[in-house]
């Protein structure tokens, strides 16, 4: 973007110098659609705030729940809350045109604990690969080798991890030169949809984010592959049919988690980076939705139903609160026993 070269030269370093506020554009091309799809991504966020909550509370008082593998799922839980959160309500306002503008250094906040959350996120669901790894391939080491302590380094990592990644991208973001285009277009802010309103140089942050895609996300996921295959192989090796379906059901909930977060998200990252001027505006600015509510939305519900012991903690904690609800509500219709 060139510079007007009838404005001041004062006022011209001030465009370049003084970014923001931006403004969020929705969904170009479907505006008329706007409120509906407010609808299921609002739906979507309640039941992920919903589901993530009860999942990780569950998780962190109930003694039942404290081997390394519950604890992993609620770190998985914690990222989900922090991802949605973090994009999901901005995005709604949006959608309602409620506020449509976000300042730079909010925008820069955003993405950064959007980005640190995701990356931290494929850090865990790694961790839990490594987790059925241990357990079917290695079961008599298990408790010697994921210990609390190492679910504690696990986090620590997931964030540090994270944080490591998205620092040089927001810093590369702070030094470009903003000459005054403010219409961002999504929903929310995002590493090279903030890069593009810049009038300099943005190659370095194309090539960084290509490279801690590929270093990062894609490495995460091809560990979690390697460590699949370690277990197929261990698993065919089982002298019974049964023991070899137990095996392989302990392991469902996760390979079906994984999907649900990787698709989405390298569908919306391949759209970004290769398909900018043959993909519609629209389909990506759904895809990147798509990958921030509708993992940590179905997450709980994948391992609420094929994990047995959450599922009857579950049914138990419903159970006791329809109970007191009922109480409440109705005291003589409490059994005389009580």
């Amino acid at each position: 973007m060139e510079l007007d070269p009838a404005l001041p030269a004062v006022n011209q370093t001030v465009l370049v110098s003084a970014p923001g506020p931006f403004v969020l554009l929705r969904v170009s091309g479907l505006e008329a659609l706007h409120a509906w799809l407010s609808v299921p991504g609002c739906l979507l966020y309640m039941a992920a705030l919903v589901g993530n909550a009860l999942l990780l509370g569950l998780v962190a008082v109930d003694k039942a729940l404290r081997a390394p593998m519950y604890q992993l799922l609620g770190l998985l839980a914690a990222a989900d809350l922090i991802l949605a959160t973090s994009t999901v309500p901005k995005a709604l306002a949006v959608l309602w045109g409620l506020s449509g503008e976000i300042s730079f250094g909010a925008c820069l906040a955003q993405l950064f604990v959007a980005h640190v959350a995701f990356i931290a996120e494929s850090s865990v669901l790694l961790a839990m690969a490594v987790d059925r790894y241990v357990a079917i391939c290695q079961p008599l080491r298990y408790g010697a080798l994921l210990t609390q302590r190492v679910v504690g380094i696990v986090a620590i990592a997931a964030v540090a991890h994270g944080s490591c990644v998205m620092v040089p991208p927001v810093v590369l973001l702070q030094r470009l030169p903003y000459c005054g285009q403010r219409a961002l277009p999504h929903t929310y802010c995002e590493h090279m949809g903030v890069a593009r309103l810049a009038c300099g140089d943005t190659r370095p942050n194309i090539w960084y984010g290509l490279a801690t895609t590929l270093l990062s996300p894609c490495l995460d996921l091809g560990l979690i592959g390697a460590s699949y295959v370690l277990i197929l192989r261990a698993v065919c090796r089982l002298p019974s049919h049964g023991a070899r379906y137990k095996a392989l059901g302990t392991c469902g909930a996760h390979a079906s988690v994984i999907v649900l977060f990787y698709t989405p998200a390298f569908f919306s990252f391949l759209a970004h980076r290769f398909g900018h001027h043959t993909v519609p505006g629209h389909i990506h600015i759904l895809l990147a939705n798509l990958y921030v509510v509708v993992p940590p939305a179905l997450n709980p519900v994948v391992y609420g139903v094929r994990t047995q012991q959450i599922a009857q903690r579950l049914r138990h904690l419903l159970q006791l609160f329809w109970a007191g609800a009922v109480r409440k509500v109705d005291p003589e219709r409490v059994s005389p026993q009580e």
